[in-house]
């Protein structure tokens, strides 16, 4: 690696670690310098324009605010504080997801979204299946606009329907839906007794409503989407879920309870419980 590569992650390394910054910076060099295989030495433009990133980055900003986008399934997400930037176990759920779907080999699928945020689920399922029919809700107005722009740029318009509303209050949600094939959801799941454990720049920049759930529910969410798929969702249709490695088990009981079948617990690429769904028996 190119000796400008390395003093630039050796700088980094003051508050990431070397992992960390390694990917930080190979991050930098492809989207702001252009560099797959970077040069020994940059020249003195260059430098000047990755100096205040490294500040930045230094000051604990992630990356992907700082540029303005992010990467999900090959695809690059416009991003900002006002979505949780994508992660690689949301790449499985939506890798899940797709196989389910191409299994069941329906034309023409209708797939609901809940919590779009940056849209990066729904719309990596349209990417790799274009029959599917789009739909999506978000609660907050500066996520669905970025969901919007996302949909827009990398769908193309008309191809999505996404309706600002809160999964908590009923009377918001639009009442023109048709019945879905697959509901899909990342909801907030972290309990505020766990902040201890994620890193300081999530909790500093990332917003805090799509990350916590209050202590007294931590199952909300979940109880307020499958409520939605007991109505909403076709028979034989499935319900795919995100969740906390710490209530995982929790969830699939509770879709248990609600008379879901096939009921399913997946594991992450970590081994930790992470993905749950289930299929709407009657």
């Amino acid at each position: 690696m190119s000796a400008a590569f390395e003093t630039f992650v050796q700088n980094l390394c003051l508050r990431y670690s070397l992992g960390e910054a390694r990917s930080i910076a190979r991050i930098v060099f492809a989207d702001v310098l252009g560099y797959r295989n970077p040069p020994a030495m940059l020249s003195s433009e260059e430098e000047a324009c990755i100096a205040p990133i490294l500040q930045r980055l230094l000051a604990g900003e992630p990356i992907q605010y700082i540029l303005g986008q992010a990467d999900f399934l090959g695809l690059k997400f416009r991003v900002n504080p006002s979505v949780l930037i994508p992660r690689q176990e949301t790449e499985e759920l939506v890798v899940l997801a797709l196989r389910w779907l191409n299994a069941r080999e329906q034309q023409q699928p209708v797939v609901l979204d809940i919590g779009l945020g940056s849209g990066c689920i729904g719309i990596a399922l349209k990417r790799r299946r274009p029959d599917v029919r789009l739909f999506g809700l978000e609660k907050s107005p500066h996520a669905l606009a970025i969901a919007l722009e996302n949909a827009c740029a990398l769908l193309g318009e008309g191809e999505f329907d996404f309706a600002l509303g809160d999964i908590l209050r009923p009377e918001t949600l639009p009442t023109n839906w048709p019945l879905f094939d697959l509901i899909i959801s990342n909801p907030p799941y972290v309990l505020r007794r766990e902040q201890h454990l994620m890193p300081e720049h999530v909790l500093a920049h990332e917003p805090p409503e799509a990350l916590f759930v209050e202590e007294e529910d931590p199952l909300v969410f979940y109880r307020a989407i499958a409520q939605l798929a007991q109505r909403k969702l076709t028979v034989g249709g499935a319900l795919f879920f995100e969740c906390n490695e710490f209530n995982a088990s929790q969830v699939a009981n509770l879709l248990t309870e609600m008379s879901f079948s096939a009921v399913t617990l997946q594991k992450d690429l970590c081994g930790a419980d992470r993905m749950v769904w289930a299929i709407r028996a009657n």
